[in-house]
């Protein structure tokens, strides 16, 4: 109660001076001395009460960690042109910030693959994020150009599960064995569209502080770094049970 009382009164006495600034003479007739002493109020009671303030700070610092996150997510779930898996139509999300030449994307691959295979309700979002290589631009490219044809899944497949370093061959080849268009493919790669989409992921990435890849967002949760495919339903069912 003195805590509630004690935060109620800085505020009403910041609120009353903050005020008092900005009226005229005509609006207010305060002296100098008046203000002086309205002054030495608050900050009497600020050095009496530090710890009103310092749970002041935190909770503003919550309230705008809390807004830099929304916002964040906000950039996350302007996904046109992403490539899409699963259910382009599924009630639950995951983004997939990931790069073509990262061992560990390809080892979250097989987990992901099997997670939309056996949960008809999950859309996930392929955020295409080259970080690594100029290799990797171009294979994000491809990727975003195969799902404007309709093959990214059979690209993305072939992509990461090939093994050696990434050409612009090895990359063409998985588009012609995914059925690709391969004129309409390398036209696209280098269109507007593919680099906007490329430079919203990255915004995005920044946005929410991810440096790296695999990084995945899961309903609410962002997680950094690859993980298995229990880990990945344990998180699913908390962030469904938590909005349900």
């Amino acid at each position: 109660m003195i805590r509630t009382s004690g935060r109620l009164i800085i505020s009403l006495l910041a609120g009353l001076f903050m005020a008092m600034s900005v009226m005229t003479p005509a609006q207010a007739e305060i002296t100098e001395g008046d203000r002086s002493a309205l002054n030495d109020m608050i900050r009497d009671y600020i050095l009496a009460n530090p710890d009103v303030v310092r749970e002041a700070l935190i909770n503003l610092a919550d309230r705008e960690e809390r807004e830099r996150i929304e916002q964040a997510m906000g950039t996350l779930r302007m996904d046109i042109g992403d490539p899409i898996l699963g259910n382009p139509e599924g009630g639950f999300t995951i983004y997939e910030f990931t790069d073509y030449n990262c061992g560990y994307c390809k080892r979250v691959f097989q987990p992901l693959q099997e997670l939309i295979a056996t949960d008809d309700d999950i859309r996930l979002v392929v955020k295409e994020f080259p970080i690594l290589s100029q290799t990797s631009v171009l294979a994000a490219q491809a990727g975003i150009a195969a799902q404007a044809q309709g093959v990214f899944p059979d690209f993305h497949a072939a992509m990461m599960t090939a093994r050696g370093a990434i050409t612009m061959d090895s990359i063409i080849d998985a588009a012609e064995s995914a059925g690709a268009d391969i004129d309409r493919l390398q036209a696209d790669m280098n269109s507007p569209v593919t680099a906007e989409v490329i430079d919203r992921t990255r915004a995005a990435a920044q946005a929410l502080q991810i440096s790296g890849t695999p990084g995945l967002v899961i309903g609410s949760q962002v997680i950094p770094g690859a993980i298995d495919l229990d880990q990945m339903r344990e998180i699913i069912a908390a962030e469904r049970a938590a909005n349900s």
